[in-house]
Parts: structure tokens; sequence; C-alpha cells
């Protein structure tokens, strides 16, 4: 560092505004190195070693916060570096895994075979639920085929409020006369056993990612019922080709999810933006947009670059698409797919050519 530059950063930092800045980036820093240990310390989560840790990282933010406004504050910022450069280290060596005691209903990855226009999938989850706790066991093997692709629905879940929600793509084949023909694609967290969803801890790599291909009776039913989340769905204008090449992403990036693990992030590698990296595929320059972090508001993009078939502006969609109480009521029955859809418009609208 040249003796110019020494000076500059010397004068910058004893000036009132500089020492703010700086204590509002250590504090900052601070803030994230908490988190970052409480979240993934080496020792068992709520023990008293891990608040010993977190407290100890605080109070040394803390004290070189406060030590910038005394004449120590270059001697306090050097150590605070040193150690803020080991714990960045620490860091990005974490890696996700494959090998952990996963919950049941994410315990398996995808497997597919694709033979032609045939798609055969292996672990396609049918779960029968009664609760989150309690629930029958069914991993099925399924064949589709390519050709027979005859409409594609988005599905958003509302858990926690108008801005959030988990966004699911079903795929419908044969023109959607029962419940196997639908075959719908969720991404989700890779719960282990006994683990629950933080949207806090997704952003300090709490969480691996999963692909869950399901029966509609499994995945709708289950957020619908079991966890009474306000679910609606929206029938997607799109082409045959772009749906079958959208089909063949997410089975590509199951694949690449069994090769090679892959942390969930609770805005850059979530259920929507990953549905969205996935269409960029398909539509080149598609826009990003704000609406895709927040993902309840994913509805009005699709509205807003024309994604939406049926009659009507998007509160007629969403009203209409809103099948909580049908999923509730049909329960188990094999008709379920056909009984959520019933009265959402744009149902009639096929594949385009």
């Amino acid at each position: 560092m040249s003796a110019t530059t020494w000076e500059f950063l010397r004068a910058m930092l004893s000036a009132p505004a500089g020492k703010l800045i700086l204590s509002l980036m250590l504090l900052s820093s601070g803030a994230w190195g908490t988190l970052a240990l409480f979240y993934q310390s080496p020792f068992q989560p709520g023990r008293p070693a891990v608040w010993l840790l977190c407290s100890a990282w605080a109070a040394l933010a803390l004290a070189a916060a406060a030590l910038v406004w005394t004449q120590y504050r270059f001697q306090a910022l050097a150590a605070y570096v040193l150690v803020f450069v080991a714990l960045c280290a620490w860091w990005s060596m974490l890696a996700p895994s494959d090998a952990r005691d996963w919950a049941p209903d994410v315990s398996r990855h995808l497997h597919a075979e694709v033979d032609g226009s045939i798609v055969t999938l292996h672990n396609v989850r049918n779960f029968d639920w009664h609760s989150d706790t309690d629930f029958v066991e069914r991993w099925e093997t399924r064949r589709y085929d390519l050709d027979s692709l005859s409409s594609v629905d988005v599905i958003a879940s509302y858990w926690m409020g108008p801005a959030i929600a988990h966004t699911l793509v079903s795929f419908g084949f044969n023109g959607g006369r029962d419940s196997t023909d639908y075959l719908v694609f969720s991404i989700e967290i890779r719960k282990e056993r006994g683990e629950a969803f933080s949207a806090v801890g997704g952003f300090f790599k709490q969480f691996e990612l999963s692909l869950v291909a399901a029966d509609e009776r499994d995945v709708l039913r289950v957020r619908a019922d079991t966890r009474k989340e306000d679910v609606y769905l929206y029938r997607v204008n799109m082409s045959k080709e772009a749906a079958r090449s959208l089909f063949l992403a997410y089975l590509a990036k199951a694949q690449a999810l069994v090769a090679e693990p892959r942390y969930y992030h609770t805005l850059t590698a979530n259920c929507t933006t990953i549905v969205y990296e996935m269409a960029r595929r398909i539509v080149p320059g598609l826009p990003m947009n704000w609406r895709l972090l927040a993902s309840g508001y994913l509805p009005e993009y699709l509205e807003q670059i024309g994604g939406l078939a049926g009659p009507g502006d998007l509160e007629v969609l969403r009203a209409a698409g809103r099948i909580t109480l049908r999923a509730q009521q049909a329960d188990s029955d094999a008709a379920f797919s056909r009984i959520i859809r019933q009265g959402v418009p744009g149902m009639e609208t096929g594949l385009a050519p």
C-alpha cells in the first residue's frame, strides 16, 4: 500500500463519518458471523457451547465497533479483520452433504430414464398423509409419454402471508383423465429427521436442496389439508415444445442434485427462483423481477408476461383458482385432480402446438 493511500485511509477513518460507516460495517459483519456460527456451529444445536460461541463473536464485533471511536481503532480493526477472514475461510469450506438422517418425505432422490419420448421415473412420492408425523410412505415408479403431455399448471401455496408462497409445477398427460395423469415437481428443503423450516436458517446453509416429484393427492393435499396452507392453481400458457423442455429441465435438475448436492438458499436457490432459472432456458430474455423473490407474487409476474390462461383479470383467476377447500374435500379420491380443477378458468386450454 502506497504512503498516499495509507494517509487517505487514516484521514477517512479519523473523520466522524468514516468512523460511523466502519462501525456499521463491523456490526453488520458481526451479526452475520453470529448467525453463521449459530446455524453452522460444530457443537450440537441448543447446547450452551453454541450460545457461548455466538456471544463471544457478538462481543468481539461490538468491542471492535466501540474501539473505532478511540485511538486504538487501527489495532482493533486489524485484529477483527484477521479473525473475520478466518471465519470466512471456515464458511467457504462448508459443503452440502447427501449423507444425513433425512426426513422420510425427502429421503429419496428422483431418478429418471429417458428413452425417446418415454420417461420412466423412479421414487415418485405418493404418501397418504394423516398429519405431518403420521403418514403411509409410498414411493412409486411411473412412466410418462412426453408426446401425450397436455398441460402445465402453476400452484402457489401460501403459508406465511401474501408475499410468501411455495411454488409447485404440475404437468398433465393424456388430457388429465385422473390423478395419475398429473405429476408435480416441488423444489423443497431437504430436511433432516425432526428438523423444521427456518427462513433465516435458509440464508446460512442450514438445508440442502431437494427436488420432489409427487402425485397431486400427496403434495397438494398435504399442503391444503394437513398443513392448512392456502392453495391456488393457475393454468399456464405454454407451447408443447416449451413444456417438454421444462419437464426435461426438471429431470436434469434432479440428476444434478444426485451428482452434486446443493444448498437451499432463501433468496437465490428456492422453489421460485429455480423455476425461473429453468424457464429462462425455454424463453430467452425472460425478464428478472422482484416478484420472483417475493414468491407469493409469482402469479402477478406470470400475468405480466402473458403466461396465464383463462378469461378475466388476475383477481378473477385468483378467486376461481383457490383450490384449498376442494382439495380438503377431495381427500384421497382417485378423481382428486379433476375435483380441484372444477371451475378453475382456462382448464380447457391445452398446450399450443
